[in-house]
């Protein structure tokens, strides 16, 4: 069976995205593995890469996708709460404050600072 195991986005402004997502995923216990070529940098838990921000490989300007998310599942609502707070402190966006979104499941949506959206969700 197969696995999602990372995603990425891009970005036009790399040095204030690696800042924006050292405080993010730091503070969810997501560290930065290494840096990439492209001036971006590869994060993940447990030495697993599981998200980056990168400069575009073809070399053309970053664009957002337009239906993409990248969601962080977390175990409390708390978390979730908090996660969303620290996107919106460090310059993101609220597309969807923490809440209730069906039976047991409570998400949160932001965009960081190149209008990517991302999730953070529990279902408890």
């Amino acid at each position: 069976m197969a696995a999602l195991v990372y995603a990425t986005v891009g970005s036009n402004r790399l040095e204030e995205a690696k800042a924006f997502y050292d405080a993010l995923l730091g503070s969810a216990g997501i560290r930065p593995l290494f840096e990439h070529p492209s001036g971006g940098r590869v994060y993940g838990a447990n030495r697993m890469p599981n998200f980056a921000v990168l400069g575009p490989h073809d070399g053309e300007p970053a664009t957002v996708g337009n239906g993409s998310m990248y969601a962080f599942a977390f175990d409390t609502r708390d978390e979730v709460d908090a996660f969303h707070a620290r996107a919106v402190e460090l310059g993101g966006t609220c597309a969807g404050a923490p809440g209730v979104r069906g039976p047991g499941l409570w998400f949160s949506y932001v965009r960081d600072l190149d209008g990517h959206k991302l999730c953070a969700f529990c279902m408890r």
